[in-house]
């Protein structure tokens, strides 16, 4: 393959994966900025989202009611999603953040449909970006 065609067709596969990430509710500029343009770096730990283990704590503790631990879990990932620059998801997180911040365990668990269905997007479109790797 010549050389330039091997830059468009790299270059076209950047676009794709920039449209993926962006789809999953990523900032990708901003991203790539927190992790010094590196984007293999990016990557490695954007993937690794899907196993963090603060999603289920959270699920967990606001089905038992747990506020306390619903803190802890919620807090714990809206530092991660602010961190690779997942906008919506840190959005959504700050939002149940500041509800059990407030003592209102019922408006926290009102706003986790909403997150749960970003979490789904967001793992979901990584899930797929490393299927492609």
């Amino acid at each position: 393959m010549a050389a330039m065609e091997w830059a468009k067709e790299e270059n076209e596969m950047d676009r794709s994966r920039k449209a993926r990430l962006e789809a999953a509710g990523v900032r990708v500029e901003e991203a790539l900025e927190r992790f010094l343009d590196n984007e293999e770096l990016m990557l490695r730990f954007m993937l690794r989202l899907p196993g963090d283990p603060n999603f289920p704590a959270l699920c967990q503790a606001m089905a038992a009611g747990d506020r306390e631990a619903a803190f802890q879990a919620a807090h714990a990932l809206k530092g991660v999603a602010g961190n690779l620059a997942m906008g919506e998801l840190y959005r959504l997180t700050s939002q149940v953040v500041e509800a059990l911040r407030g003592g209102d365990l019922a408006a926290a668990q009102g706003l986790m449909g909403e997150l749960e269905a970003q979490w789904a997007r967001t793992t979901q479109g990584l899930a797929a970006l490393a299927g492609d790797r």
